[in-house]
């Protein structure tokens, strides 16, 4: 049993600059990008410009969560968060989004079958509980079909844009498992709780259409566009104030769990706390003076 903080600390910086924000890194960045990733099993991430990127990128495998990638990918997520981004954007390279659990290294383990999942889980699931809880927005590009422990990635998100090609499938229940990587919780908050068991159970493929009608997504472009939809929201995301993106995330994700009398206590704490903030007082200076304002993180 991990014990898990409800709130995590965040501290921001401003951005000195702005710059395209294609999550297709080889497409963006240059130089820039070539010299600041970091690359392990599978896995790229970096920061650029206030941007976090964590890209899977394992394309010959459908970017599977094999236990090397998955300790990278422990590591980019923590490395990223530690660096305090404006956003967080999370993709993958290739025709998948993520395929799941690495089958070939489930069969090779055997009798060890269970040692590899307690390897594989001990450290990705505090990993998930810590970007999906973080401050942080947290955008999701699936640009397509994402199933079993690459649903719980996918969907921790705070915004998740599909591709046209996107598709959804459990994939457990055709092999006698049953979810981890958070997937039936992400899903279950999305789609309702016995949409999402019923999708589990029946093993069903769920299509681009029906994630969007469903929730699953919260919007959907052809392949070709969905790179400039990612761009102009993490564009929006990373010029807002971190401390309003942080106290609007406190205040919804602690629902419906927390009293209304709790609830409104919070909301009147944060509120004053961002009065206060330079960020508060710039956000209010600029509407009046009729100009963008210029969140540096105060």
């Amino acid at each position: 049993m991990y014990d898990y903080p409800d709130v995590v600390e965040y501290g921001t910086k401003g951005v000195k600059k702005q710059v395209p924000l294609l999550f297709d890194l080889r497409q963006n960045a240059g130089r820039q990008w070539r010299e600041t990733v970091n690359q392990s099993d599978g896995i790229e991430w970096g920061v650029i410009d206030a941007v976090g990127h964590i890209v899977l990128n394992r394309p010959e495998q459908a970017n599977t969560l094999s236990r090397a990638l998955a300790r990278a990918l422990v590591r980019a997520i923590n490395e990223v968060i530690d660096a305090q981004p404006r956003v967080i954007l999370l993709s993958a390279r290739g025709k998948y989004f993520s395929g799941g659990g690495n089958i070939d290294e489930m069969v090779a383990a055997g009798d060890g079958f269970d040692d590899l999942v307690d390897e594989i889980l001990v450290v990705v699931h505090p990993a998930i509980m810590r970007l999906a809880t973080c401050p942080i927005p947290v955008v999701t590009a699936l640009n397509g079909p994402v199933a079993g422990g690459g649903i719980g990635l996918a969907l921790c998100a705070d915004f998740v844009l599909g591709g046209a090609s996107a598709k959804l499938r459990g994939g457990y229940a055709a092999i006698g498992l049953s979810p981890d990587v958070g997937g039936s919780y992400f899903l279950a908050r999305r789609v309702g709780a016995l949409r999402a068991q019923q999708w589990y159970m029946s093993n069903e493929t769920i299509d681009a259409e029906r994630c969007l009608a469903t929730g699953v997504i919260d919007s959907l472009h052809a392949d070709d566009a969905l790179n400039a939809a990612v761009n102009d929201l993490v564009g929006r995301l990373v010029r807002a104030a971190p401390g309003s993106m942080a106290a609007i995330k406190q205040l919804c994700s602690g629902l419906p769990e927390r009293s209304l009398a709790d609830h409104l206590n919070l909301e009147h704490e944060l509120l004053r706390a961002r009065t206060r903030s330079g960020d508060g007082k710039e956000g209010v200076r600029a509407f009046i003076e009729k100009r963008a304002p210029n969140f540096t993180g105060a």
